[in-house]
């Protein structure tokens, strides 16, 4: 639990279809916890837009390893752009894109500033070494070094 976010597993931010970037660190990660190839991984659960590779939504509209009931199938081995939650690049330098996550995800602390999320918010990334070295491989919403 942190200062400024506590996640609530609500599945909130495995919604949608912007497709979740899987770098090859993330490929990696992803095999080794499933127990089976990078090509497999790639063949069953994700596929290339343009030149990033990007994990496959389910038919409710979901990350392909998010269950309503279950939360996240993958959860120790989900990809970097999903460990950074909710600090990314747009919430860290923007403070109307913070303001909008804040209502969007029930984890990020209502009474937090700006100011305190950013501080916090670079510290973890950091600390986690989810900081992108690569923006061609990885998620464009994680910060560049």
């Amino acid at each position: 639990m942190s200062e400024v976010f506590d996640c609530k597993m609500c599945g909130s931010c495995c919604e949608g279809t912007g497709g979740i970037v899987v770098s090859p660190k993330d490929l990696n990660r992803l095999a080794s916890y499933l127990a089976i190839s990078e090509e497999q991984v790639i063949e069953r659960y994700a596929e290339y837009v343009g030149s990033k590779l990007k994990l496959r939504n389910a038919e409710n509209g979901c990350c392909i390893f998010f269950a309503k009931d279950q939360g996240c199938q993958v959860h120790a081995g989900k990809p970097d752009i999903c460990r950074a939650w909710p600090f990314f690049r747009g919430n860290l330098i923007d403070a109307e894109s913070f303001a909008m996550a804040k209502e969007y995800c029930p984890g990020i602390k209502q009474g937090v500033s700006h100011q305190a999320f950013v501080e916090a918010g670079y510290a973890y990334l950091s600390r986690e070494d989810l900081v992108a070295h690569d923006g061609t491989q990885e998620a464009n919403a994680l910060i560049l070094q």
